[in-house]
């Protein structure tokens, strides 16, 4: 049970740093170069997206599976393995899911409450400027700790605890 819930928290939360990674060097970039009406569509489209059942698996799965993983180390023998993947737990779950409770979403739930076809350019604008430098420093936040995590489970896998 220890090998497969390691191997389950180590894949979900790649996967999920993986997504958060990928859109920071592609989609925010590519979103930089777009006017600012094209931005908040798109946006407001990719926001309605990814509210499906592969990504709920994959960003709130990976806590799950890290938990999981960090009891089964704890009950097998409370070793560094357990620690790394506690560590791996608290900072996914207090730095990538509630940063994105508490900063991402609001700021989605904002845009999409905008409408964007009966604006004038200068409301386009600054509902852009109000919604992606704050979003995306939010979404910097959740790279970051989801990577972290993903690599102490990484760490966790290598921990011998024989």
């Amino acid at each position: 049970m220890d090998t497969i819930s390691l191997a389950a928290a180590t894949i979900l939360t790649g996967l999920s740093a993986g997504l958060l990674y990928g859109w920071r060097v592609s989609v925010i970039p590519g979103t930089r170069r777009t006017s600012s009406h094209a931005y908040v569509e798109t946006m407001q489209a990719i926001n309605r997206a990814i509210l499906n059942p592969a990504f709920f698996l994959v960003f709130l799965g990976a806590p799950v599976a890290i938990a999981v993983a960090t009891v089964v180390s704890f009950v097998d023998d409370a070793n560094a393995r357990a620690g790394l993947l506690a560590f791996a737990f608290v900072l996914y779950l207090t730095t990538t899911v509630v940063t994105t409770a508490v900063g991402n979403i609001p700021l989605n739930d904002q845009l999409e409450a905008f409408d964007a076809s009966g604006a004038t350019s200068a409301e386009v604008d600054a509902t852009r400027v109000a919604y992606e430098r704050p979003w995306n420093r939010w979404h910097d936040v959740r790279t970051v700790s989801s990577a972290s995590a993903f690599v102490l489970c990484v760490l966790a896998a290598f921990v011998d605890v024989s």
